[in-house]
């Protein structure tokens, strides 16, 4: 079992994040042990990206759920996707999260590599066969969609789908 680690900002994100107080990570630990000012703002730097002025609230909480997806973090995915369905957010939309951060993360491997193989002939013009027919008509519309599969490819390098993105 975790200890609750003793520190008020901690206790506060992890409630703003709808995460049980009891849940520790070695990274709280050790900001809490050193009483790191980073905590505060980290904190400060979470309700800023969900309640950015340039995204709806459900907007913003499927791009971190889209992040935390795509990092593989359990307690972070769940918390964001309880908070995308507070904010209004459907099984579909849900599920088409998941399935663009396994997309791009099947489209930054085969990029990145033909990006490391400095434009190798034959690496760039084998076609993929890969199916991206979610790109096409996306339940979360266009723009969001693209939002996501660009923030997921800056998160995993891959500098080509960055670009296409973007």
């Amino acid at each position: 079992m975790n200890t609750p680690i003793d520190n008020e900002t901690v206790t506060n994100l992890l409630n703003d994040l709808g995460i049980e107080s009891s849940f520790t990570s070695p990274s709280l630990v050790a900001m809490a042990a050193g009483n790191s000012r980073y905590l505060k703002e980290l904190k400060l730097n979470v309700a800023t990206v969900l309640g950015s002025a340039n995204l709806q609230r459900k907007q913003a909480a499927l791009l971190a759920l889209a992040i935390a997806a795509n990092e593989k973090n359990n307690t972070l995915t769940t918390a964001f996707e309880k908070i995308a369905v507070r904010e209004g957010a459907s099984e579909a939309e849900l599920g088409e999260v998941h399935a663009c951060v396994s997309l791009m993360n099947v489209n930054n491997v085969v990029y990145r590599f033909r990006h490391f193989m400095h434009n190798n002939e034959y690496y760039n013009n084998t076609p993929l066969g890969l199916r991206m027919g979610l790109m096409l008509n996306p339940v979360l519309g266009k723009a969001l969609f693209e939002m996501m599969s660009l923030a997921i490819s800056a998160v995993n390098g891959c500098e080509r789908c960055v670009t296409s993105h973007e």
